[in-house]
């Protein structure tokens, strides 16, 4: 059963960061920063942040590393010490095959988290139809936050039938579109559309070559001869996890915006300023490399990171991702938080390593 206020807030639409991990040079868990990063969330306006997905790296779940609980534990140790609101969303990474999502399932469910988010990535052997029994099975565990993972990083393509199915389970409560494609992004749309369950379904954009056009988009489906709209309410991004404070607040203009039905010309503008950071954080010209690196490397430039290192050595900058994230950087200062960090980090971290916080 997911929580009134929880419910509430995901459907209203919200700004939900994709929580990276943070490491020392080492290659080690850095406790200190993990926790002064799920701080910076929640005070930047966030109304929930997602740990144990992409953004956090999958590899938490190998025997080698063995971070998945750890980390996903930090995480809501630090919200209920922070005292977030009733409504903050706990989104908590579902991977795997069948018994290790479900084994995945129970622990963040015990854990407190809200809902699980499933990811499909790295079951290219399940057909849609097993896919489908996956989902049910956890449905039956934990609130679901279904997952459309892009190919590039893992992800396939999956059917209308199957996201109209997937939207048909009882206790599916939300979909992420991570497609990067607007056809697959449609597909997903117009499914839930045509489930009788569509109001009980809060779609949320995880395009992140698209956001602002994603949440300024009424999407209109004709079903059975009448008109469905149904609205992408929110996001749940890895580029979400950089430059948080600002991305609440445009997530507020586009929120009154939406309200009044007149869209100001700077928002799609800002959109394309948005892209354009995307590709260079995201490292879109190699085929997304870098993705995880460079997220890291931006939160590493602003002091919460000691470094962009990644579990795997593999996961690296790509040759000039350093450059380009240099020139956005440069480019759109109206996007980044710099000074909020600033003003505040230093309070982050000494209370998180604070005898009195443990």
């Amino acid at each position: 059963m997911l929580n009134n206020e929880v419910k509430k807030n995901l459907h209203e639409g919200t700004v939900i960061p994709a929580h990276p991990l943070a490491l020392t040079e080492e290659r080690k868990l850095d406790e200190v920063a993990q926790r002064a990063l799920t701080r910076y969330y929640i005070e930047a306006g966030a109304g929930g942040i997602a740990v144990g997905v992409h953004t956090t790296q999958f590899e938490i779940r190998d025997p080698q590393f063995q971070l998945y609980e750890k980390v996903l534990t930090l995480a809501i140790e630090e919200i209920n010490k922070a005292n977030a609101p009733d409504s903050f969303i706990k989104v908590g990474g579902i991977s795997g095959p069948i018994e290790q999502a479900r084994s995945e399932a129970l622990f963040i469910k015990d854990a407190g988290y809200d809902l699980g988010l499933l990811s499909m990535g790295g079951l290219q052997t399940y057909s849609e139809k097993e896919l489908l029994h996956r989902t049910e099975k956890i449905a039956e565990i934990i609130p679901v936050f279904g997952f459309y993972l892009q190919p590039s990083v893992g992800g396939r393509v999956l059917s209308y039938d199957f996201w109209k199915a997937v939207a048909d389970i009882p206790n599916v409560h939300a979909i992420k579109i991570a497609p990067f494609n607007r056809y697959q992004t449609f597909d997903v749309i117009r499914a839930v559309c045509h489930s009788e369950r569509n109001e009980e379904i809060a779609i949320y954009t995880g395009n992140d070559d698209n956001i602002v056009n994603d949440l300024l988009t009424t999407y209109r489906i004709d079903v059975a001869g009448k008109k469905v709209e149904k609205q992408i309410v929110g996001g749940l991004l890895g580029h979400w996890a950089v430059w948080t404070k600002t991305t609440v607040d445009l997530f507020n203009k586009i929120k009154a915006a939406r309200l009044k039905g007149e869209i100001p010309a700077e928002l799609p503008t800002l959109g394309q300023e948005i892209t354009d950071a995307n590709a260079a954080f995201f490292d879109a010209s190699n085929q997304f490399k870098g993705c995880i690196a460079g997220i890291n490397e931006v939160l590493a430039r602003q002091g919460l990171l000691k470094g962009n290192w990644c579990l795997l050595d593999r996961e690296k900058l790509s040759p000039n991702q350093a450059e380009e994230i240099d020139r956005v950087y440069a480019a759109y200062p109206h996007l980044h938080d710099d000074e909020f960090i600033n003003a505040n980090k230093a309070r982050w971290f000494n209370e998180v390593k604070s005898p009195l916080h443990r």
